[in-house]
């Protein structure tokens, strides 16, 4: 799956089964559901997880918070748009 085929994925209802924990929050969050998001990237207890967690709590508007999960990420801050971000992440999780 590459990005454009996970944005035509958004069209379905759930997500696929095969989708880790990080990219179904990331689905989620492209579906307007923050708190949904939110639940998954804490069931992914790795770098990617974190990585996810840190995006969504700095979409919140919580940079401390989301600094502290970039860190357990091993990514630095990130200073752009949250869709460029988000691009990234999946783009990455996809590969």
């Amino acid at each position: 799956m590459n990005v454009a085929e996970f944005r035509a994925s958004l069209a379905s209802d759930l997500p696929s089964k095969e989708m880790g924990f990080a990219l179904k929050a990331l689905w989620w969050d492209a579906k307007g559901d923050w708190i949904k998001a939110h639940e998954l990237a804490q069931e992914d207890e790795g770098s990617q997880g974190a990585w996810v967690h840190a995006y969504l709590h700095r979409k919140e508007g919580d940079d401390s918070n989301a600094a502290y999960w970039y860190g357990q990420a091993g990514k630095k801050p990130f200073h752009g748009s949250f869709e460029d971000e988000w691009k990234q992440i999946v783009s990455r999780l996809l590969e």
